[in-house]
């Protein structure tokens, strides 16, 4: 059965197509040949066909929230009201037993995206917590085609920190559905002095993409039966044990992944400069963090900060100046914001033996994170290692990417030594 939001997502396609073919024909200066009228009739219908299902689907989903959902206007109404209301244990505990939702559960999943059959649409905030607001627009089309993305999807607009890397900074996208294009300048032009009634000598701005698409992280654990019985506990449960699980592969993707299955890091994307800190590796000391933050333009702006290995914070907490005083963590950082993640590598991971880590400096707003699902979760009672307790296993979804649109303002050293 086709949802709403695919049925939104064929129409938008189909319209594009007949906007295709009366575009070509416009800049042309001429009419619509017989096979270009025939195209885009049947476009037109297919258009007309897929806006009815829509108004059916629309009624339809509706009338269940009315006959159904609890009411959410005198709460303030609004999806940021159900999203708060949301409650993970009773929209399990609903689905496992009718295979339904009902209430605030119900009226949520009904508008956002799951990305498979079967499966609980839950907010991302219920694991990952509540991320903060950020907006963009639309980039405006210009030279060489790089500024029209390939698919700008709609963004969420209560968005706060939760991940290691979304707390520095990054910019968070939300509610994407098909592959994103991220359209940047590569190079400006240039101003030139003139004589007086001379001309000015032209240039152009160049650009160029950083594509995104959508990568799947999953787990999976055991619900015992006691624990369904227990609707109290499972909530909480449910919701640190997720949010570990996910919160941990996304964070140590965004630093460190290596593409293919998982995005493409911060580490491991191709132009990072990387300071050396010698053969056998240095103490990140004051001047090595002052160097990182010379390393980034000035005049390039957004949220700056480090993300560094608690080795690091407990070898930065230890350096001492002439007098034998702790110089402490906002004098060896310069007073930039500091973060410390287990996702970071350390203990050679990285580097070139033991007892290295590694650290990032950068400008955080130029990562980018985009959510092209909601947290999904399967739950799978028929399964041999729990049918026969009772219990039942919870598959765990989400699909995001990560992407760095300007990787020269981050900079990094792989070989800090904390021993």
């Amino acid at each position: 059965m086709r949802t709403l939001i695919h049925l939104r997502e064929q129409r938008g396609l189909k319209v594009d197509a007949i906007r295709a073919i009366h575009a070509k024909a416009a800049t042309e200066n001429r009419d619509l040949t017989d096979t270009e009228q025939s195209a885009f009739d049947t476009g037109k219908g297919e258009v007309e066909r897929l806006e009815r299902e829509i108004r059916n689907h629309e009624f339809l989903a509706d009338a269940e929230r009315r006959a159904e959902a609890e009411p959410v206007t005198e709460r303030g109404g609004g999806m940021a009201d159900l999203e708060a209301r949301f409650s993970a244990s009773k929209a399990l505990a609903e689905f496992t037993d009718t295979g339904r939702l009902t209430g605030a559960e119900a009226e949520w999943a009904a508008e956002h995206r799951s990305g498979r059959p079967g499966a609980i649409a839950m907010p991302t905030s219920v694991f990952l917590g509540e991320r903060r607001a950020l907006l963009t627009t639309n980039p405006v089309a210009g030279p060489g085609g790089n500024l029209v993305p390939t698919n700008q999807g709609a963004l969420i607009d209560r968005v706060r920190p939760t991940l290691v890397t979304e707390s520095l900074g990054a910019t968070v996208l939300q509610g994407l559905t098909g592959n994103l294009d991220l359209p940047r300048v590569k190079d400006s032009g240039q101003a030139f002095w003139v004589p007086e009634h001379g001309n000015v000598q032209r240039s152009d701005m160049k650009f160029d993409k950083v594509s995104m698409g959508p990568k799947t992280v999953g787990a999976e654990y055991e619900v015992s039966r006691r624990m369904l019985l227990q609707a109290t506990a499972l909530e909480p449960i449910l919701r640190a044990d997720i949010s570990f699980l996910l919160r941990q592969a996304l964070d140590a993707a965004a630093i460190k992944g290596g593409g293919a299955n998982e995005p493409v890091g911060i580490l491991a994307t191709p132009g990072l400069t990387v300071l050396p800190l010698g053969t056998n590796g240095g103490v990140l000391s004051i001047d090595t963090a002052a160097d990182m933050i010379a390393a980034i333009d000035d005049d390039a702006d957004g949220s700056r900060g480090f993300l560094i290995t608690k080795q690091i914070r407990t070898a930065a907490l230890k350096q001492k100046d002439g007098q034998g005083q702790p110089y402490g963590l906002g004098t060896v950082f310069s007073g930039e914001q500091v973060r410390v993640s287990k996702a970071m590598p350390s203990n050679g991971t990285k580097g070139t033996g033991t007892n290295l880590s590694a650290a990032i400096y950068g400008i955080w707003s130029d990562l980018v994170i985009g959510y092209w699902s909601a947290v999904d979760i399967v739950p799978n009672p028929y399964h041999s290692d729990v049918a026969s307790k009772g219990g039942l296993l919870l598959h765990a979804f989400l699909d995001a990417d990560v992407a760095s649109r300007h990787i020269e303002n981050f900079v990094a050293v792989t070989d800090a030594k904390t021993a």
